[in-house]
């Protein structure tokens, strides 16, 4: 069902897009803002596992560290989850950070990084942290890196046609413009087109999370491990919201900063509690709700 969401999803951003262009640029001008847009994302997409590591200081974790029993204790998971997955073993990372969370990143499970924060080290117990990192490396096996770059390269596409119509129509417009009405609804186009794509794309980042739940789920083995991680670091990230850059946010398992009420539609991830709810409902026997264990 997740699965299809997403496609549902990126044909509708594509669908905002093909309709944008035949109504400002035609053929034209949509295959230029899309060949732009997809310059820019190929490149972030490429590098996007130095991008991110660098931009959080991330420390690469060498033979040497893993003296540091915790640190052992989750190299040996991930090892031992990235053969039941039957991927390559891939990087792992620590930030030096007090806020609770974990990415993965990589452009495919060849060439993939797993990071956490020095906050969730001391925060999760072994169990917790397989779900965890079942999460993260579920995010490399669907490749969810490229299904983001693909959501944000039409999505930018479409801001870009977007503020060509708004230039366009400072300088002079087009005879559209003259048209009784036209003008109208070509200024509610530019304004709130970009505002749709951008909500598409986050509803595309949330049915991936959920995608990666259930997979992390089965890659640890119990769903409750990733529930009562979940709960966990909810309440560690509002004690202790990390100072990360908005445009990464859809990279971590749980949004590092607080949001709420109507941000929830501009939200990353979908709600932790029925993140939860779904992952309990994947062991009809569990007798305590995870949301009301702590």
């Amino acid at each position: 069902m997740n699965s299809l969401k997403s496609v549902l999803f990126l044909g509708a951003l594509t669908g905002v897009l093909l309709f944008l262009g035949k109504h400002w640029g035609g053929d034209t001008g949509m295959i230029l803002a899309l060949a732009f847009s997809l310059a820019m994302n190929v490149g972030s997409y490429w590098f996007s596992d130095r991008i991110v590591l660098s931009m959080y200081r991330a420390q690469e974790v060498t033979p040497d560290m893993l003296g540091q029993p915790r640190l052992r204790e989750i190299h040996d998971i991930l090892v031992a989850l990235a053969r039941r997955g039957g991927i390559p073993v891939p990087k792992f990372y620590i930030i030096e950070d007090p806020s609770p969370n974990a990415f993965a990143t990589g452009r495919n499970p060849e060439h993939a990084a797993v990071a956490v924060t020095t906050g969730i080290l001391d925060l999760l117990t072994p169990e917790e942290l397989s779900g965890v990192l079942g999460h993260e490396l579920t995010h490399v096996i669907h490749r969810d890196t490229l299904i983001s770059t693909i959501a944000a390269s039409i999505a930018g596409a479409v801001t870009m046609i977007a503020n060509m119509a708004q230039w366009a129509a400072l300088f002079g417009g087009r005879e559209r413009e003259e048209r009784e009405g036209g003008g109208l609804g070509d200024i509610a186009m530019i304004f709130l087109a970009p505002v749709a794509s951008f909500l598409i794309q986050m509803a595309i980042s949330r049915s991936r999370e959920f995608m990666a739940d259930e997979g992390g789920a089965k890659l640890c083995g119990n769903p409750l491990f990733l529930a009562r991680a979940l709960a966990k670091l909810e309440r560690g990230v509002d004690q202790e919201p990390m100072n990360a850059n908005p445009s990464t946010a859809h990279m971590f398992i749980l949004e590092p900063f607080k949001g709420g009420g109507l941000m929830a539609l501009f939200s990353t991830h979908p709600q932790t509690e029925e993140r939860i709810r779904r992952l309990e409902k994947m062991v009809p026997s569990a007798s305590t709700p995870v949301r009301h264990a702590f």
